[in-house]
């Protein structure tokens, strides 16, 4: 008897594969995460390198290498994450306010800002992340993002519970965009109120590096001479690993 693997792939993993999924038939109903990237990469050796850093979530989470995974799970092989039309928005909410939100729209600064100012807090900052024109000596012409969309609202709606415990009474509000992102446009919004200043200073950056850390959302830098999707650029990459405190 064979089990069917489904296994979805996004960004560069898609591109090189040339598919958005990869089947396989095999003997067993479920593996260990190390088990499953094995049999990946002995059907596409030429790629193992790439397989071998890139992390498998297990229904919208991630799931390190002796995890176990079934056929049955809706799985997703993720490379590092970089920090359509629809829009998918998670069903947390700030009084009838979606607080955290993957979008093709253009995103505005002071519409998430407002998700997060209530009365008890004396405390509120912006964080907003923009296309730039130059990066190393490299002239980028526009952006384009790519998102596991459920997975990333539930790791942005993880971070915002991270928040809530280490800062207590601080509320986050964040919102990524999809798509082309041309020149000095909107990327990300991130949104953070607490009731004093100091806890709103570092929640912010906390949420800032955590997204880069464990949202699965990719970035291709366009170039007028070329492209290239750009990971995780903070050393190995390893989602599972809180930031220290």
């Amino acid at each position: 008897m064979e089990f069917h693997w489904k296994i979805k792939l996004f960004a560069g993993l898609q591109e090189r594969l040339a598919a958005p999924q990869l089947m396989l038939a095999l003997p067993e109903e479920q593996l260990t995460v190390r088990e499953l990237k094995e049999r990946l990469a002995s059907v596409h050796p030429e790629h193992a390198a790439i397989l071998s850093i890139s992390f498998v979530a297990r229904n919208h989470t991630y799931a390190a290498d002796e995890a176990i995974v079934r056929a049955e799970d809706e799985l997703a092989l993720l490379p590092p994450v970089s920090g359509g039309e629809d829009t998918v928005q998670d069903s947390l909410q700030s009084g009838d306010k979606e607080l955290y939100i993957v979008t093709a729209d253009a995103l505005h600064s002071d519409d998430v800002l407002r998700k997060v100012i209530t009365k008890d807090h004396g405390a509120s900052i912006v964080f907003v992340g923009t296309t730039r024109e130059w990066t190393q000596g490299q002239q980028t012409v526009r952006l384009e993002y790519e998102a596991y969309e459920p997975m990333a609202v539930a790791m942005m709606r993880q971070i915002g519970d991270e928040i809530a415990a280490r800062w207590p009474g601080a509320l986050c509000a964040i919102s990524h965009r999809t798509g082309i992102v041309e020149l000095a446009e909107i990327s990300v919004v991130i949104a953070v109120s607490a009731p004093h200043r100091e806890s709103c200073y570092e929640a912010s950056r906390y949420a800032i590096e955590r997204l880069k850390q464990v949202v699965p959302i990719w970035k291709k830098e366009i170039w007028a001479d070329g492209s290239e999707w750009k990971g995780h650029q903070q050393g190995p990459w390893n989602p599972t690993v809180p930031l220290p405190e």
